[in-house]
């Protein structure tokens, strides 16, 4: 899905005049990572990535020359997208086509009915809406609302892992072109450069489980961020990072290390119900597929 979305939202941007720009990412080995680098190689290969190239350390320096690596893979076409505008195209076409956006309205709970199923909101005048299907896309609370329905077994109640992931911005110049992520880390992708339409370098996701949501950017993982920042970029100032600003992943699986999971009724038994867990990180590029996806099983 993120091989597919990812030349479906190139598309989509170009079509309606959504800010992006394609500027390649270097994922990047350590001392002693490369064989962690191969089995990336290996699996983008098994998913039909065919645009990736092997480079070793004086390769990579010649494209960077501030990173310091024992080998890279560059993937040309990862790209950058205004992902406000991105979202405000797509509620604005959804509203064309006759959506509404009823914003703070919690839904309370869901019950299979004759007709289809009664989705019972929790705001103050009780509203109850009956629907012949439900696709529930709601992230973090995913999991909440599955727990709400009735009648659907607790093998399709999963439990989510909250990983809270830091930003902190860079002040300075920013010595890369490119994304520069390592080698990806237990729980997440590692702490890697991201770089803004505006020209604006920050790092992160780091991993920080916690059991309730928290937005607010952690200082105290200041002296983490340098140390796994140096790994690929030595020369970094010591004054250069702030506490930017911090998300929630929703992870499944003990480890987090579980793929998006779409339960459809084929899987749990109730007519015009698809539930969507753990869609994070590449979850905005796949957006389009997994929405083509969902869209085909409601058919």
């Amino acid at each position: 899905m993120c091989r597919g979305g990812r030349g479906q939202l190139y598309a989509f941007c170009d079509d309606y005049g959504i800010a992006h720009r394609r500027i390649g990412k270097l994922i990047v080995a350590a001392e002693g990572e490369q064989p962690a680098l191969e089995r990336i190689e290996r699996r983008a290969q098994a998913n039909d990535v065919q645009d990736l190239i092997w480079l070793d350390a004086r390769q990579a320096n010649a494209l960077e020359p501030a990173i310091r690596c024992e080998s890279a893979l560059l993937s040309p076409s990862t790209g950058i997208v205004d992902s406000y505008a991105l979202m405000l195209s797509l509620l604005g076409q959804a509203e064309n086509l006759g959506a509404t956006v009823a914003y703070r309205t919690p839904v309370a709970a869901i019950e299979p009915g004759q007709s289809g199923l009664d989705v019972f909101c929790a705001d103050p005048s009780g509203s109850l809406l009956r629907a012949k299907r439900v696709v529930n896309a709601a992230g973090l609370g995913a999991t909440d609302i599955a727990n709400r329905t009735y009648g659907l077994d607790s093998l399709y109640q999963p439990t989510l892992r909250l990983a809270k992931g830091n930003y902190f911005r860079l002040h300075g110049r920013c010595p890369f072109n490119r994304l520069i992520y390592p080698v990806p880390q237990p729980g997440g992708l590692g702490v890697h450069l991201t770089l803004d339409l505006a020209g604006q370098a920050r790092f992160g996701p780091d991993v920080e489980w916690i059991n309730t949501p928290d937005f607010s950017a952690s200082p105290a993982r200041h002296c983490a961020f340098e140390q796994q920042i140096r790994r690929y970029w030595p020369t970094l100032p010591g004054d250069a990072l702030t506490p930017d600003y911090a998300g929630v992943r929703p992870k499944l699986g003990e480890t987090g290390d579980q793929d998006f999971r779409i339960d459809t009724p084929a899987h749990h038994g109730i007519p015009g119900l698809l539930n969507l867990f753990g869609i994070e990180s590449p979850g905005l590029t796949a957006s389009l597929a997994i929405a083509d996806y969902v869209a085909d099983q409601l058919n």
